[in-house]
């Protein structure tokens, strides 16, 4: 009789903790790493060959927007095909809970420029089975999933909640009793099994959000009072639990890396810092960045810096494009409806402003970015020429060659933005850096747009492989172990005995990232950019089989790790006899 329900045999193991690897067999039984060392095959159901590949700890991915997409995609792609095992949701303080019944429409428009994420997929893709906190997330452990969630609250739908629609857009400043109540709201969601709290912050006061709602509007968000992010700090404090996300730009970077360590210091708990990203034309931003986390390492201050690892551009149209909301100018020609946008965007006398206020933004210079996809055939020429080369042609500015061309292509024309931080010195430089996390994939957000959902895959292939810039050891301690100590994913993201099955098998050579395709997956008749994996054998969430030979095998194993109750501790086994 079977001892284990799988045996993972014959493997080069990669444990999460940064020691050097060795090969073992590793048994399964009720979801959890019964055993490990020199296993029988016969002591086990199945066995799962490993003989020449790598077996490290699934990974964990603390920035996503899986929020919508967990309902009509239980693998949560593209997370679900590069490795990641369990992923953080409600990231940069927006959510979908509690919303009231008659706000649902609102709440899914605010999504549809500041994450990018179609109307129509979210329409008919969420079963709006709630109102509050509490009951979305029965509702998200009542859907099937392939991969392990655990839920930030996002602040800006308490601030909805508490202080109506129109006051929560105007930054008002919270009374002593609605202050109460947002951290009444915060306890109650926590205590149902949120993880902490997360805002994106872009002060109206400095530059102008890159991030914004539907009508080009700050989010409720990027107006709050600072007092509101201490008063949430300090539950936090209060409960001695949990883990805050920010991203903060005022203008001010002194005042807001002050603004990090007070979150910090007063709650005792770990501060996500968005963004460590390196811009080619100006590596001083990222040193700066880097300086002060050590800074706060040394002083004792827990901030960790989320780093941007990946160099996936951005393939875009502006049939949809909004990531040019830095820009004044920029944001309300693309704001309205497409009539209006297309005037607004062939209209003579906004150029000039256009042109005088170019975007130099995620996307890197807007000279730089190239046509891809002209749709007529006199515009064909011009594929695969920058702006700049083609304004030299043509005799035209940048901007000009754009517009014209996209309000000429009915808003169709496609275009790509190259990632500003192309260069390996400066990726070394955060790579190095003990204080930043990997990753920032955005998964679920900026669908026509990105694919940094392939980032663990990515971080493989090119930071390890090919360019040996960290051992495959220190990978799998910061793709996996260092996320769920950060998160609080307790027995998670190492290989130990006792802890939860989430595992990743894969051929260390024949690993690679797919090109970018076009996928008609999504509800509403929608469409996605994505890119798949090749080469991992298997994937195992809480013990069972959800990747085989890089194919979904539809098993949804994954599970709701509610933070409060502790649940992120126990197997799965014992989590369901718990009730």
């Amino acid at each position: 009789m079977a001892v284990y329900d799988r045996l993972i045999r014959g493997g080069a193991v990669f444990d999460g903790t940064r020691v050097p690897r060795y090969r073992a067999d590793i048994a399964v039984k009720d979801g959890v790493i019964a055993e490990i060392g020199r296993i029988p095959p016969s002591d086990a159901r199945e066995v799962l060959d490993a003989g020449g590949l790598h077996v490290a700890p699934g990974f964990i991915d603390l920035h996503t927007h899986y929020d919508a997409q967990v309902f009509w995609d239980p693998y949560c792609t593209l997370s679900g095909w590069h490795g990641i095992t369990s992923a953080v949701i409600g990231n940069c303080g927006f959510g979908f809970a509690p919303v009231r019944p008659e706000e649902r429409e609102r709440a899914m428009l605010s999504m549809t420029r500041v994450e990018a994420i179609p109307l129509a997929s979210m329409k008919e893709g969420m079963p709006w089975d709630w109102v509050s906190f509490p009951e979305f997330l029965d509702s998200v452990e009542r859907t099937p999933k392939a991969i392990n969630l655990l839920p930030y609250v996002p602040v800006g739908p308490l601030l909805i909640w508490v202080l109506g629609f129109e006051d929560a857009k105007a930054g008002r400043r919270p009374t002593g009793a609605e202050h109460a109540e947002l951290c009444r709201l915060l306890h109650e969601a926590m205590d149902a099994g949120g993880c902490g709290w997360s805002a994106q912050r872009m002060l109206p006061t400095g530059p102008a959000a890159v991030q914004r709602d539907f009508d080009g509007t700050p989010m409720p968000t990027d107006v709050m009072h600072d007092d509101t992010c201490r008063a949430f700090a300090r539950v936090l404090g209060d409960r001695n639990e949990g883990f805050m996300q920010m991203l903060l730009v005022s203008g001010d970077n002194k005042r807001d890396r002050a603004f990090y360590e007070e979150m910090a210091e007063l709650s005792g708990r770990p501060m996500l810092m968005n963004v460590v990203q390196a811009f080619d034309h100006r590596p001083d931003i990222h040193r700066r960045v880097l300086a002060w986390l050590e800074s706060c390492r040394e002083r004792g201050v827990r901030v960790i810096g989320q780093g941007l690892t990946t160099d996936a551009g951005f393939n875009f149209t502006f049939e949809d494009w909004n990531l040019f909301d830095d820009s004044e100018p920029w944001c309300e020609a693309t704001t309205g409806s497409r009539e209006e946008r297309k005037r607004k965007l062939a209209d003579p006398a906004r150029r000039q402003a256009l042109r005088d206020h170019m975007p130099i933004t995620a996307t890197g210079p807007l000279p730089d970015i190239v046509i891809v996809g002209p749709k007529l055939e006199k515009n064909a020429r011009w594929e695969d020429y920058t702006l700049a080369i083609a304004g030299e042609e043509m005799g035209k500015h940048p901007v000009d060659v754009m517009l014209d061309m996209a309000v000429e292509e009915d808003l169709a024309t496609e275009f790509f933005a190259a990632p500003p931080n192309g260069d390996l010195g400066h990726l070394r430089e955060i790579v190095d850096h003990p204080c930043v996390l990997f990753g920032v994939s955005d998964g679920g957000a900026h669908t026509k747009f990105l694919t940094a959902g392939r980032y663990p895959t990515e971080t493989l292939c090119k930071i390890v492989r090919e360019h040996e810039m960290i051992s495959p050891e220190e990978a799998h301690w910061r793709l996996s172990a260092l996320p769920a100590m950060v998160a609080g994913f307790e027995g998670r993201g190492v290989i130990r005995k006792g802890a939860p099955a989430d595992l990743v098998v894969y051929d260390y050579e024949r690993l690679k990232v797919l090109p970018a395709e076009v996928a008609h997956d999504l509800p509403g008749g929608e469409w996605r950019r994505v890119q798949r994996a090749e080469g991992y054998r298997y994937v195992l969430v809480n013990g069972e089989v959800t990747i085989r030979d890089d194919e979904e095998t539809g098993t949804c194993s994954g599970r709701l790790l509610r933070h409060g109750d502790g649940a992120a501790n126990e197997s799965p086994v014992s989590a369901l006899a718990a009730g």
